[in-house]
């Protein structure tokens, strides 16, 4: 997966975050308290769709459950989580599901421990004056996605498909997000971008596009994709999961916890456990940060369990897309199996109906 990123302007929220700048692996080490410590890239720690792996550190629920995370976020121009992921830099990655089949096609066996979210968490923002409205007014037009090959550029395929557009029917360009993708509708760069709160509030906010398509609500994303469409969660190579398997529970018991709290709280509750750096911002304002979340709060699963119904969704997605996923067995990119343990630990009743081995 080429990931090529071309920065219109700086994104001051993510100049906040912590970047990665070690480049061993925390597979097998100690923190000085004496508890295992894992490495973890999200792809973009501001975004809110991504935002249960910062909160989980804030909440102090890391090292509750026995693990020290030192979290990193990808950066434009740099390596993709993911990558950092299957290159050893980093043991774990905050990525998109659909990495796993990404991964399994190239002959590499990655796993998703525990499932964050059930919707993409995306909104595809157009100019005003781009005319988009429906999945077949794609074409002939620029869609900007946060780099090529990434998540993002297949969902647009995806979402282009379903008016009978093809990849070669529009033009696709790396936008970044946040800021460089808000400049990009600002100059013209492109008619419509795929981004996340809180960059979609901004964009309505100053009047520069409106949302065309909703795959941020579990709703939206049914009637646009035709089923659940499993999006964040934890992603790490097969054979360090089956290394690791006492540290991957930890982190996986720590997330949970951290759904659950999400789903027994408000969005304002998360708002004020965040850094102000991801909420107070040239972006966003607390209470705009409040309202985007809020919008979007059901894209978040209460349990860490990957959801019956979504597997399966990717994988015809990469068929309607013109590429063949039937290598890769469905029940090699997923396990429950540790989000079960967890929920047991916290006497926690699942609420979501799990995938089986046919997704």
């Amino acid at each position: 997966m080429i990931r090529r990123i071309v920065p219109l302007v700086a994104v001051a929220a993510l100049a906040l975050s912590p970047v990665l700048t070690a480049c061993g692996s925390g597979s097998g080490s100690t923190s000085s308290n004496g508890l295992p410590t894992v490495k973890l890239m999200v792809g973009g720690i501001d975004k809110q769709i991504y935002l249960p792996y910062k909160l989980a550190d804030q909440l102090g629920f890391y090292k509750k459950y026995g693990v020290d995370v030192i979290l990193s976020t990808e950066q434009s121009g740099g390596v993709g989580a993911e990558d950092a992921m299957v290159s050893g830099q980093v043991d774990m990655a905050g990525a998109w599901y659909n990495h796993t089949i990404d991964y399994g096609l190239q002959g590499k066996s990655v796993e998703d421990v525990v499932q964050l979210s059930g919707a993409p968490g995306e909104r595809i923002m157009c100019s005003n004056n781009s005319g988009v409205h429906t999945p077949a007014d794609i074409k002939g037009k620029t869609m900007g996605v946060t780099d090529l090959g990434s998540g993002t550029d297949t969902l647009t395929q995806f979402v282009a498909s379903k008016g009978g557009v093809g990849h070669s029917d529009y033009h696709t360009v790396a936008v970044g997000a946040g800021a460089t993708a808000i400049a990009a509708l600002q100059h013209g760069t492109a008619d419509c971008v795929m981004t996340t709160q809180p960059t979609v509030q901004a964009i309505e906010t100053q009047h520069i596009g409106y949302s065309a398509f909703d795959l941020a609500t579990s709703a939206g994303a049914t009637k646009l994709l035709g089923g659940a469409w499993p999006a964040a969660g934890v992603l790490a190579k097969k054979d360090w999961v089956d290394q690791n398997k006492d540290t991957v529970q930890k982190v996986v018991d720590a997330l949970v916890a951290t759904m659950h709290w999400i789903h027994t709280h408000s969005a304002a509750d998360v708002e004020k456990e965040m850094p102000s750096a991801y909420t107070n911002n040239g972006l966003v304002t607390p209470a705009t940060y409040t309202s985007a979340l809020t919008q979007d709060y059901g894209q978040f699963l209460p349990d860490g369990i990957m959801p019956a119904g979504g597997p399966k969704t990717i994988f015809d997605m990469y068929k309607t897309i013109g590429t063949d996923p039937s290598k890769v067995s469905i029940a090699s990119t997923f396990t429950n199996d540790f989000a079960d343990s967890a929920l047991k630990l916290e006497h926690i009743k699942p609420t979501t109906t799990p995938a089986g081995p046919n997704g």
